[in-house]
């Protein structure tokens, strides 16, 4: 069995803001303030990013937050169905399609997104149809990501039966995916579809870099071959 731990935003599809004014408008309900804050979101956890724009505006940077997520969530939920400005990513659907038809492989979602804002996108481009999100980690979790890798692999192992170091997969866009892979001594797949480079996704140590998700058959090779977590695979690194 390989379980394959899928990052969301600019690894499988580019949501243009469609979700962010739910995000502000969630805020502004909920604190009764006017939202005023400077994001940086990539690859970071929706309780990091919280934690951050609540102190910016003078707000307790430490509190529960799930009051204020389960508004997200709603904001979300009142959005007009279909895809919008949001576009799955080439070769995403393709590539999510070829690994769902083995019956050995299991994908999920480790996303800094909370769950389900995280569900509501893959499905509003989807993609939905080939992941199992009961099974994944999510960003109302933790503020580490490590701890989205580690929680994802509990629930997939006690719904599917343990998983080998070598066959758990972290693919994502940003060096958080990929030393979240690391630290937990997983396979860290870069996919330079985001704003970190192919060069600066090997640099942080991705076992695996592909330049975008186009190529099936580049993407299959990688996502289906036996992984060896920390040695370094210097054919794939550009």
């Amino acid at each position: 069995m390989r379980l394959v731990m899928w990052d969301v935003d600019a690894t499988l599809l580019r949501d243009r803001g469609r979700c962010y004014g739910a995000y502000v408008s969630a805020f502004t309900a909920h604190t009764g303030r006017e939202f005023a804050a400077t994001l940086v979101t990539g690859g970071r956890t929706d309780r990091w990013i919280t934690a951050e724009v609540f102190a910016q505006h003078g707000l307790d940077p430490e509190p529960p937050f799930e009051a204020f997520f389960a508004r997200y969530a709603s904001e979300v939920a009142l959005l007009p169905p279909g895809p919008g400005p949001a576009e799955a990513l080439p070769g995403a659907a393709a590539v999510l399609a070829a690994l769902g038809a083995d019956p050995e492989v299991v994908q999920t979602l480790v996303t800094g997104n909370i769950a389900p804002v995280a569900v509501a996108k893959v499905a509003n481009v989807g993609l939905d149809r080939f992941l199992d999100t009961t099974v994944g980690g999510y960003g109302d979790h933790h503020e580490v990501r490590a701890e989205l890798v580690r929680t994802s692999r509990a629930r997939a192992e006690a719904a599917y039966g343990p998983f080998a170091d070598a066959d758990v997969l972290v693919v994502g866009d940003t060096e958080h995916d990929v030393q979240a892979a690391l630290d937990c001594d997983v396979v860290a797949v870069g996919v330079a579809t985001g704003r970190t480079s192919a060069a600066e996704l090997a640099a942080a140590g991705a076992h695996h870099v592909l330049t975008d998700l186009s190529d099936t058959a580049a993407a299959l090779a990688v996502l289906s071959a036996p992984g060896r977590p920390g040695t370094r695979y210097p054919s794939d690194r550009p």
